[in-house]
C-alpha cells in the first residue's frame, strides 16, 4: 500500500510538473510582448549612472523585481481562489493600460519633437543636474525602476493568470513562480548585457596587435560601439510594437464579438490564392495590434480630456 500511495504521488507530482511546463510555454509566449517594453525601459533605466555603477543600480533593480513579484503572486493566487470572476476585468484593464502606455510613449515622442522644431532646437532628453548628489540619484533611478518593474510584472502576471485559470491551484502557484523567476533572471540578466554593449567594445577596440585576430577584435569593438544606440531604439520600438499586440489581443479576447470578426476576417483571406495561407497566419496579430493603436489613442485622449479638465498637465514620462 505504500509502494503504491508513493508512486501515486510521483505520478501526481510528474502530472502537475507536465501541466506547470506546459503552461509555463504559452505564458512566455503571451507576455513576450511585455518583456520586450521590459528590456528597453530597464535598460534606459540606468543611462546617466556612472559606468562602475550599472551592474550594481541592475542588481538592486533585479532585487526590487523579485520582492514585487512576491506580492503579485500571491495576490494573484488570492484572486484567483476567492474572487475569480475578477481574472477577466484585471486582464482587460491590463489590456488596456498595455495600449495606453504604447500610445503615450510614441505621442510624448511626438510631442518633443514638435516642440524642439517650434523653437529650432534639437529634441534632446533632459541630463540630470550636475549639482545632484551621485548617491540619491542612483537612488531614485533604482526606485523609479523598481516602480516601472511592478507595474510591468503585475502584466505579466494578470496575462498569465488568464493562461492558467481554468488549471488546478497547484498548477497556477507553479507557473506564476516559474513565470516569475524566468522573467526576472532573463529581462535583468539581457539588461545587464546590454548595458555593457559598450563598454564590451571599448574595450575590444582598443586592444594592441597588428595580428589578424587583433584586427578583428578591433574592428568587432567598434562594431559593437556603433551598434548599441540603434540596439535601444530597436529594443524601444520592437517593445512598443509588442505591446499594442498584447495589449490588443487580450481586448479582442475579452470583447468576443471583436474576436469573431477577427477570426473570419482571417478564415476569408485563408480562402485567397497563393498567398492567403500565410497571410492568414498574420492576419490575427496585425488586426489586434491596429485594434491595440486605436485603443492606445482612444484612451490617451480620454485621458488627456480628464487632466484638462481637472486643471492638471499631462505628466511626461
Amino acid at each position: 500500500m505504500a509502494g503504491a500511495s508513493l508512486l501515486t504521488l510521483l505520478d501526481d507530482i510528474a502530472t502537475i510538473l507536465d501541466d506547470v511546463a506546459a503552461m509555463s510555454k504559452v505564458a512566455a509566449r503571451k507576455t513576450a510582448g511585455v518583456l520586450g517594453d521590459d528590456l528597453a525601459l530597464n535598460a534606459q533605466q540606468v543611462t546617466g549612472v556612472s559606468a562602475d555603477r550599472e551592474l550594481p543600480v541592475v542588481w538592486a533593480v533585479a532585487l526590487g523585481s523579485l520582492k514585487n513579484k512576491c506580492i503579485l503572486v500571491p495576490a494573484a493566487m488570492l484572486i484567483s481562489a476567492f474572487i475569480p470572476w475578477a481574472i477577466t476585468p484585471l486582464l482587460m484593464f491590463g489590456g488596456l493600460f498595455l495600449c495606453f502606455e504604447g500610445f503615450e510613449k510614441i505621442y510624448h515622442s511626438y510631442q518633443v519633437k514638435h516642440q524642439s522644431a517650434a523653437v529650432g532646437e534639437p529634441s534632446i532628453e533632459p541630463m540630470p543636474e550636475l549639482s545632484e548628489d551621485p548617491v540619491e540619484y542612483e537612488r531614485k533611478k533604482v526606485k523609479g525602476a523598481i516602480t516601472t518593474d511592478f507595474v510591468l510584472s503585475a502584466e505579466i502576471i494578470a496575462i498569465t493568470l488568464g493562461i492558467v485559470a481554468e488549471q488546478s491551484l497547484m498548477t497556477q502557484f507553479f507557473t506564476l513562480s516559474v513565470i516569475a523567476l524566468v522573467m526576472t533572471v532573463g529581462v535583468y540578466g539581457l539588461v545587464a548585457g546590454i548595458v555593457k554593449i559598450d563598454d564590451a567594445g571599448l574595450y575590444l577596440s582598443q586592444r594592441q596587435g597588428q595580428g589578424v585576430i587583433a584586427r578583428l577584435k578591433r574592428r568587432f569593438g567598434f562594431m559593437l560601439l556603433n551598434s548599441a544606440p540603434y540596439l535601444m531604439k530597436t529594443l524601444s520600438v520592437v517593445g512598443t510594437i509588442a505591446m499594442f499586440m498584447v495589449g490588443g489581443g487580450i481586448l479582442t479576447h475579452g470583447l468576443h464579438w471583436v474576436s469573431d470578426k477577427i477570426t473570419a476576417i482571417a478564415a476569408w483571406v485563408d480562402g485567397l490564392s497563393a498567398v492567403g495561407p500565410a497571410l492568414a497566419f498574420v492576419t490575427p496579430s496585425l488586426l489586434n495590434t491596429v485594434f491595440g493603436v486605436v485603443a492606445g489613442m482612444v484612451a490617451v485622449l480620454l485621458m488627456e480630456i480628464a487632466l484638462k479638465l481637472k486643471g492638471d498637465k499631462p505628466a511626461k514620462h
